[in-house]
């Protein structure tokens, strides 16, 4: 899959993260023709200081502040912007996050982290944040240095957006440079908390897919993440197949952040690990956990198609072995199994067996404004849903605005609408309201004549 990497594109929005600290205090001025516009000022070094900060009544309740920015990020999402102050009161409260990422309460540092993310997922906002990005990145190292468990989930999400808003040049290479020691450090860190390691690895390796011109710290993150997830492989007292641990969950985000760096490999890493780990992968199908199941089922796919596209008539040894798991796993019907589990295996595996036997692959398709985007292989499939679980909703807008996923998935500039083409095409949440309830009786009504057709055979008989 291509990677497009824009080195020599000139950047916007001026060099450093001077003035990225301060707030902003906000007077009201009346425009031509009677509109109110927002005046956004610095703040004062006296008005910015953490200590007044920390006081400050409009800032003093984080998780209302938190729900706020949110509530307004998402409002201005993937549509034009109708007044600048809307723009303007987006980053107002967002240079009041990154102020209070130096709060003295973890709560508040916590949730200005998230609000930042928030913004930063559901919006293009690439001047802004390139203004700022060394004094965000310096607060995200001191919260995943300082911080505790939650704290450090949230400053590592933080830093995933923020190389998806930068996307491959300069500036990302930086945050990666700076950030990701840190993160080794904290993934490999087996005393420290589960659900942390398991963030961390998500962020190394999706700002490494990003960030990374190096060949050499591409290889040294493989092996990472690679250190990790091996230890979950069977071991020749296990017989009975391999029971899940607390750290699975550590194991299953590291797998799938390294089969996602292996997609960018160069074809000679590539058959290395082809080597190392295509007769391994398929005891961690043995799991008691249904995610690392499912992972190492799409991630042994995935490999399949590396292999074949390098090789067309590359032969694996233990196939019939291979097919008869995968089978059993795409037909399984265990009753000491949650059902809902069991369909989620089901259909997977069944794509995979298809992928393994057949070389064929389900294509999907993704509609996002007024464009659609087919997934036809495993790995556009891997990274569209990477890249999916970071952004959550905001998913959708980047696909349309954000020039690096574009990039990724080869979907060319991005397509140019008129406000009037884009308030034609947004649906009222009123609207939508009708739409569903309608949809709700349409189905209950279809429902109880099914019912009564029952009863009536059952009268009869």
């Amino acid at each position: 899959m291509p990677k497009n990497k824009k080195r020599n594109a000139p950047h916007r929005g001026g060099s450093g993260g001077g003035g990225g600290g301060a707030g902003a205090a906000a007077t009201t001025t009346v425009a031509a023709g009677g509109q109110h516009r927002l005046n956004v000022q610095p703040f004062s070094d006296e008005d910015a200081s953490i200590e007044t900060m920390s006081h400050c009544s409009g800032y003093s309740d984080p998780s209302s502040f938190a729900e706020d920015v949110v509530d307004l990020s998402y409002s201005v999402g993937p549509e034009v912007l109708d007044e600048e102050g809307t723009q303007e009161d987006l980053e107002y409260k967002l240079k009041g996050f990154i102020d209070l990422t130096l709060d003295k309460s973890a709560k508040t540092r916590q949730a200005a982290l998230e609000g930042i993310k928030n913004a930063m997922a559901s919006k293009m906002l690439y001047e802004f944040i390139l203004e700022r990005r060394m004094t965000i990145t310096d607060s995200i190292e001191r919260c995943l240095k300082k911080g505790k468990s939650e704290e450090q989930r949230a400053a590592a999400s933080l830093a995933c957006v923020l190389c998806i808003q930068l996307g491959p040049g300069i500036e990302s290479e930086e945050i990666l440079k700076t950030l990701g020691p840190i993160l080794k450090k904290i993934i490999c860190d087996g005393t420290a908390n589960i659900q942390t390691r398991q963030t961390c690895a998500t962020c190394f390796g999706v700002c490494c897919f990003i960030a990374t011109d190096d060949i050499t710290e591409l290889y040294s993150t493989l092996e990472c993440l690679e250190n990790i997830f091996t230890k979950s492989y069977l071991n020749e007292k296990d017989t009975n197949g391999i029971c899940s641990t607390p750290n699975t969950v550590l194991h299953i985000s590291s797998l799938l952040a390294w089969t996602l760096l292996l997609t960018i490999c160069p074809i000679n890493e590539v058959k290395k690990k082809l080597e190392m780990h295509l007769r391994k992968l398929p005891c961690l199908l043995s799991c008691d956990d249904v995610n690392m199941r499912i992972a190492a089922g799409e991630s042994l796919a995935l490999l399949f198609e590396l292999a074949r596209g390098m090789d067309s008539d590359f032969f694996y040894e233990d196939m019939e072995s291979l097919t008869q798991m995968l089978r059993a796993l795409a037909t399984d019907g265990n009753k000491h199994r949650a059902k809902i589990d069991k369909r989620k295996q089901r259909s997977v595996f069944r794509d995979v067996l298809r992928a393994v036997e057949e070389r064929d692959f389900p294509t999907e398709t993704v509609k996002f404004g007024p464009e659609r985007m087919y997934i036809d292989c495993w790995v556009k499939k891997h990274t569209y849903d990477t890249f999916k679980e970071v952004l959550a909703s905001g998913m959708q807008y980047h696909l349309q605005s954000n020039e690096f996923l574009r990039n990724v998935f080869e979907l060319g500039p991005p397509v140019m609408l008129d406000a009037a083409a884009l308030k034609t095409m947004k649906i009222s949440r009123f609207e939508r309201h009708l739409y569903n309830s309608a949809a709700f009786k349409a189905r209950t009504k279809a429902r109880s004549k099914c019912r009564d057709k029952r009863a009536d055979v059952g009268e009869f008989f």
